[in-house]
């Protein structure tokens, strides 16, 4: 799908507004509300938006720890064991990669021994022949993507466009 001008205006606002709610967008953005909830919903459709979840800290509901696991795996597993570690709660992410290792899972753990029972799991899956863990000590960037749609809105937008007049300053709220 191709994001036009006015998706990546939504978008700014989507991710600097984020409970400012469709009419509000819509009045920035210089647009009907029907445009703006139609454009919502195809980015919804596309894949562009991907979650409208809150991010919720791991470390407020007890899980202070967290590891970088690097799997190494057994040829023909990859499907399995991806299958088998959606079944440990505490593996919040996992991304085959390239390189040394085949997966690698970010995982929670409440304390250095249920961090190790974490990776015993891991180990114990069929098709994991080795695992290298790293634990994390201060998150310094947390996940972010507003960077990478200013960039995106200042590099695709049209001089004149929805992005020019949504450069003015806002009045308070």
């Amino acid at each position: 799908m191709s994001v036009d001008d006015l998706d990546r205006a939504l978008l700014l606002e989507l991710l600097e507004h984020p409970r400012a709610g469709l009419r509000e967008y819509a009045r920035v953005l210089g647009v009907a509300r029907g445009t703006v909830a139609a454009r919502f919903l195809r980015l919804q459709e596309t894949g562009v938006i991907t979650d409208l979840a809150p991010q919720v800290s791991t470390r407020a509901l007890g899980y202070p720890v967290a590891a970088f696991i690097q799997l190494d795996l057994a040829q023909g597993h990859l499907d399995s064991v991806v299958e088998a570690l959606t079944e440990i709660g505490e593996v919040i992410e996992a991304h085959t990669v390239t390189g040394d290792g085949d997966l690698l899972c970010q995982v929670v753990a409440r304390d250095t021994p249920e961090l190790e029972h974490v990776v015993q799991r891991i180990i114990a899956i069929p098709g994991v022949v080795r695992t290298r863990s790293q634990v994390a000590l201060t998150q310094r960037i947390p996940r972010r993507v507003l960077p990478l749609v200013r960039q995106a809105a200042g590099k695709g937008a049209a001089r004149g466009s929805v992005r020019a007049r949504t450069a003015a300053p806002r009045a308070p709220r």
